[in-house]
């Protein structure tokens, strides 16, 4: 069952001009220094990638930074820069195949990249920053290959003012004090999409939450207790979902909660970040918690297979609803039903299109999608639908066309109908 915007006979990719299927990057190592006041990153961003296809050039996504310097296979190289992109001639043809790195130096005043969302990637705090990329602003802070289906490992070591606390995606491995400033080095040794690489600066108390996964918190003193107490239930949470949905998918788990007011909490890879009156929404919790496996391990190849990630982190609010003693999944299910059944009948859950990527219906029609499996595959089949689809495919790449498929294995009769219906109408199904 194909998915996906189609135009005489080609797949449509929603965003164009971001990322490049010409190569892949295998490895980021980032070194970063940043001054919070004046809004400074100087930076040197080197990669090891593999070209997919002959290669005369060499192109990057990368915001209104200023480059000073660029090489390929450690040589000098021409370079432009301008629309959003940064392109480099090396000295010959690269091969298919071939292993390549690239450096890139550059500096500037980075600032959120221009969405229908608002303003994507890095953003300058009231003390300090935070990074926001979904979907397209990776390159606002360095130069990547902006694609979710060119995930890579990475090193980052951000250098900054020794009051600020740096937290990044990965392991942290070192801090290095010299003077007044501060090294921190993180590594992420899971293969991770560009738009979730993550920096976060702030006057951070670092401390751990309790739980058999590490779980790791960074909080303004002033807001501690009160973020440990909404916190209280994450680990129970992070046990919930893992009976669901098999192991955690990372080393650990890091909460940051900014002293700044945000509009939504954000997800990255192993992490999570909450504005200081976010936590106190416990779904909320539960929702970004279950995009560590939906979204973050789990990672759609092509943006018009949101429902992927958005869908099944609303599900699991509903889920842990229900494990934790409140509403149950199919009273959501039937309250939400009713609601979407009251607004317009034009969104198709497995292709909304770029503008509709955040569209609550997205969400939970999604939610709603599951739940009405759920009943078609009884309780057994569809824990089993779960749990493999999420160890199948653990820190790689999906789509909808693979979890139709896998679905389909364990039901007793087709679901092309069911699917049909539910994934590839503008309708709203009947929920049974």
């Amino acid at each position: 069952m194909a998915s996906g915007s189609v135009i005489d006979g080609r797949m449509v990719r929603y965003f164009p001009d971001r990322g490049d299927d010409g190569y892949s990057v295998r490895h980021y190592d980032l070194a970063l220094d940043y001054r919070p006041g004046p809004n400074r990153l100087a930076g040197v961003a080197k990669l090891d990638a593999v070209a997919a296809e002959p290669l005369e050039q060499v192109r990057l996504d990368l915001g209104p930074l200023h480059v000073s310097q660029a090489l390929v296979n450690g040589m000098r190289c021409r370079f432009t820069h301008g629309g959003g992109k940064l392109r480099l001639t090396p000295g010959g043809r690269l091969p298919e195949g071939r292993e390549f790195t690239v450096e890139v130096r550059y500096s500037g005043n980075p600032r959120p990249v221009p969405s229908p969302w608002g303003g994507l990637g890095w953003e300058q705090l009231e003390d300090g920053a935070l990074v926001a990329s979904q979907p397209t602003g990776a390159s606002s802070w360095f130069p990547c290959n902006d694609r979710p289906s060119d995930k890579a490992t990475y090193q980052i070591a951000v250098t900054t003012a020794t009051p600020y606390t740096v937290v990044c995606n990965g392991q942290l491995t070192s801090t290095r004090r010299a003077g007044s400033r501060t090294t921190w080095v993180y590594h992420e040794t899971v293969p991770m999409a560009s738009y979730l690489a993550s920096v976060q600066i702030g006057r951070y108390q670092l401390g751990d939450l309790p739980g058999e996964v590490p779980q790791r918190l960074a909080v303004p003193a002033s807001a501690a207790v009160r973020a440990r107490r909404m916190l209280a239930r994450q680990d129970r949470m992070m046990r919930v979902f893992t009976e669901w949905f098999g192991p955690y998918p990372f080393a650990e788990y890091a909460v940051v909660v900014t002293e700044d007011d945000l509009e939504i909490p954000v997800e990255a890879q192993g992490m999570s970040i909450f504005g200081p009156s976010q936590l106190a929404e416990e779904r909320l919790v539960a929702h970004e918690l279950a995009h560590q496996w939906f979204g973050n391990s789990l990672t759609l190849a092509h943006w018009r297979d949101i429902w992927l990630h958005e869908g099944f982190a609303a599900y699991a609010e509903w889920l842990w609803s229900e494990e934790s003693g409140g509403e149950s999944a199919a009273s959501h299910a039937r309250r939400w039903h009713a609601a979407l059944s009251a607004q317009p009948a034009d969104l198709v859950l497995a292709d909304p299109g770029p503008k509709r990527l955040f569209d609550d219906r997205v969400y939970k029609r999604g939610a709603l999608t599951l739940h009405a499996l759920r009943g078609v595959l009884g309780e057994p089949a569809f824990r089993s639908v779960l749990r493999e689809w999420a160890d199948g495919y653990r820190h790689g790449t999906v789509s909808t066309g693979r979890f139709t498929e896998l679905a389909g294995r364990y039901a007793p009769e087709p679901l092309d109908t069911f699917f049909l219906s539910w994934l590839y109408s503008e309708r709203l199904p009947p929920l049974s």
